[in-house]
Parts: structure tokens; C-alpha cells; sequence
């Protein structure tokens, strides 16, 4: 059993039926359906709309890249992580909600709703990351991360299947009903997380919380220099999670802009990709714990170069949809490990003290140039195609891989100290 020598089994599930709820949001949302369902019908063209969508979600990093690391330090001093949590779970799940509403033409009343869900979205992930540390120990770290991000990736399953039950003509008001699915989704199967999940006990929030923490975030800075082989990981992950941002953000419009995919064919997508990674993070969750990480996240970024670049050739092949799904599967195959291994990672070389701020800039450091990865493949869309845009993802996992090597491990491909 995979928690058999974790004492605190019951606060584990708990913790990670988060991301059972919160995956549904980025699958079906920010990733497969309502962005092809924006770009296809809210917007005048496909263009004009993946321009859009692709600059909603730079919006979104650079005020996620703000806010972050602020809120974790207000956390770490305060006693608010669990509060944070809940309140960021709960806006996300309202504004999901609420893009029912907009229709064909309602651009900017669709952008608006996605930009608030999206930051609350990753806020609430910031905060919910930062358990880790106090869940686990060196030794289960990657089990319990992989079983985490492989349980999410069920739920985005289970809820996609759902759709299909609930939804199985995929119409516009079918589509826009999915966002109140949703949103429902994410407050139901939050509750366990926040019933079971224990913080310290809240202080009233003064003054003094607000400078303490924007003194702990300056002290962060000029002490985070130190932290010689975080900060080296933390530059190589802002490139390549800059990559997996855009193929969150862009996989759904490129599937249907470029490869001529139907909604009902990015919903079967959805499903396997789901399963793909789902299997993918539960299997490199073990392979981790014996390899090591560094292994783990050059093998996942090497397969999602090749999958990218397969992605790219497929609209040039005589079967352009097959080349898609081979490529599909390997990317969602590989998503969930790379994620799952830069955050146990990130857990294990966080000062415990330091865990929420430390994973502000976790969240900045994925956020921080994350509009890069979208705002260029929007800008090369207007200009070229989505095809010849997806180069910007190639370029981003290569320079990921090439900064990640240059970190020192030992021989059992651990860090060095």
C-alpha cells in the first residue's frame, strides 16, 4: 500500500483530494474545453481569440508572480495558509461558475471572469503546496507528491466522463453548463482538505504582519543567494513550466485550430491525456523515491521535446490527427511526473520554516515570465500560425533541460548541499 508507512494517512488523502477538486479547473477550463469553446464562438475568429486567451493567461502569472510570494509570507507569520486556501478555493469555484454567463461575442466579460478564477486558482495551489512539507518525510516525499498530482488527474477523468453524461451534445449551452459543473465540483471535494488539514492558530492581522512580511520577503531575496542549488533549480523550472503553461493554456486552441479537432474530440482528448498522466504520476511517484529526481525530470523533459516536436510536424503528415494523439499522450504522460518531481523537490531543499513564503517564489518563479510562453505564442499566431507558434514551447523545454543538468547532484542523484 502506498501509505502503509505513513502515520498520518487520513490528513494525506485529505490533502491530496485537493487536487481531485482543482483539476477539473484547469483541465476542462484553462486547458481543453472553454478555451476552444472561447476562441471557436466567444471571439470574432480563432486568431483574434487565441491572441486573447493566450493574453488572459499573462495577466494572470504576472499577478499571481505578485501576489504570491506577499501572501506566503503574510501566511508564514500569521497563521493564515489554511484561510488563504479556502477563500482562494472558493472564489475560483464562483467565477468558474459564473462563465455560464458570457455568450458569443462577450469577450471581455468571459476574459474577466477566467482572469479571477485563473489567479485563485493558483493561488489556492501555492498554499495547498506548502503541506507537503509538513506531510511527508524525505523518504515518501515522491510518493505522496506523485499520488497527489495522479489522484488530480483522476478527478479531471471522472469529471470529463461526467460532462459526457450530463453534456453528451457538447452545444454552446451545454459547453458554458460545464463551468457550473465545475465550480461545483471544486467546493464539494474541497471539504475533506479543509476539515482534516490542521494550521496553527490564526493571530489578528496587524500592521505589523504586512511589514514583517514584506521584510521576510526582503530578507527571502538577499538570502535566497545562499540557497545556491534552489535558486538554480528554480531559474531551470521557470523555463520549462513556462513550456507546460503554454500547453495548458494553448492545447485545447491548437487541437481544434490546427488539426481541425471537434469538441467532441478535444473532450476524448481530455480523457486519455487525464488517464495518461494520471498513470504517469502514480508510476514515476515509486521511480522517484528509487532513481531520484534528476532522472525522473530529464527523462519527462526530453519526451516532451520529442512529443512537442511531433505536435508540430503532425498538420505536415498525411494523418496530422494520429501524430496529434501520439503526441497527446506522450505530454500528458510526462505532464503529471515533471510536476509532481519539481514540487517533492522543492519540499525537500525548503528551509520548514520558510515553506509557505519559500513556496511564494516557487509559485513566482512558475509564474514570474510564465506570460512569456502565451503572450509569444499569441504574438506569433497573430503573425505566422499556432503551428509555427509552437516553437516557443520547443525553445522553453530545451533551455529547461540544458539549466536543470548544470545543477550539481551526488552519485545517488540527490542535490549537493
Amino acid at each position: 500500500m502506498i501509505f502503509s508507512k505513513i502515520k498520518n494517512r487520513r490528513a494525506v488523502i485529505a490533502w491530496s483530494l485537493y487536487d481531485f477538486a482543482n483539476q477539473p479547473f484547469s483541465t476542462i477550463i484553462v486547458t481543453f474545453i472553454y478555451s476552444a469553446f472561447f476562441a471557436q464562438v466567444i471571439a470574432p475568429d480563432p486568431q483574434t481569440g487565441t491572441t486573447m486567451w493566450a493574453n488572459a493567461v499573462a495577466i494572470t502569472a504576472i499577478i499571481v508572480a505578485i501576489l504570491s510570494p506577499i501572501l506566503g509570507a503574510i501566511a508564514d507569520n500569521g497563521g493564515y495558509r489554511k484561510f488563504f486556501l479556502i477563500i482562494f478555493t472558493w472564489i475560483c469555484a464562483t467565477f468558474s461558475i459564473l462563465l455560464y454567463f458570457p455568450s458569443a461575442g462577450d469577450i471581455y466579460f468571459a476574459l474577466t471572469l477566467f482572469v479571477i478564477a485563473n489567479i485563485a486558482f493558483e493561488m489556492g495551489t501555492v498554499f495547498c503546496n506548502s503541506y507537503l512539507k509538513d506531510l511527508s518525510e524525505k523518504a515518501h516525499v515522491g510518493k505522496i507528491s506523485g499520488f497527489a498530482w495522479g489522484l488530480g488527474f483522476v478527478g479531471g477523468l471522472f469529471a470529463l466522463f461526467l460532462c459526457l453524461y450530463l453534456f453528451p451534445n457538447l452545444s454552446a449551452i451545454e459547453i458554458r453548463k460545464i463551468n457550473v459543473l465545475v465550480g461545483i465540483w471544486f467546493i464539494i471535494f474541497s471539504i475533506p482538505t479543509f476539515l482534516f488539514l490542521k494550521d496553527r492558530q490564526k493571530e489578528k492581522l496587524t500592521k505589523a504582519h504586512f511589514s514583517n512580511s514584506i521584510t521576510a520577503i526582503k530578507t527571502t531575496f538577499n538570502t535566497i543567494t545562499y540557497y545556491k542549488q534552489i535558486s538554480q533549480f528554480l531559474i531551470a523550472r521557470l523555463f520549462y513550466n513556462d513550456g507546460l503553461i503554454t500547453i495548458f493554456a494553448l492545447g485545447g486552441i491548437y487541437a481544434v485550430g490546427t488539426i481541425n479537432f471537434s469538441f467532441d474530440e478535444v473532450m476524448l482528448l481530455g480523457i486519455v491525456l487525464n488517464i495518461a498522466a494520471a498513470i504517469g504520476s502514480f508510476i514515476f511517484g515509486h521511480i522517484e523515491d528509487k532513481v531520484g529526481v534528476k532522472k525522473v525530470i530529464n527523462i519527462t523533459l526530453f519526451v516532451l521535446i520529442v512529443a512537442t516536436l511531433l505536435a508540430y510536424y503532425a498538420p505536415e503528415s498525411n494523418s496530422p490527427k494520429t501524430f496529434f494523439w501520439i503526441a497527446g499522450v506522450l505530454i500528458g504522460f510526462m505532464v503529471g511526473p515533471n510536476q509532481s518531481c519539481s514540487r517533492s523537490l522543492m519540499t525537500q531543499l525548503t528551509p520548514k520554516k520558510k515553506q509557505n513564503e519559500f513556496f511564494g517564489f516557487f509559485a513566482l518563479t512558475g509564474k514570474a515570465t510564465s506570460f512569456l510562453g502565451p503572450l509569444l505564442f499569441g504574438i506569433i499566431t497573430s503573425f505566422y500560425s499556432q503551428q509555427m507558434a509552437l516553437w516557443v514551447v520547443i525553445v522553453f523545454f530545451i533551455i529547461g533541460l540544458l539549466l536543470f543538468n548544470r545543477i550539481n547532484f551526488d552519485k545517488n542523484n540527490t542535490f549537493v548541499k
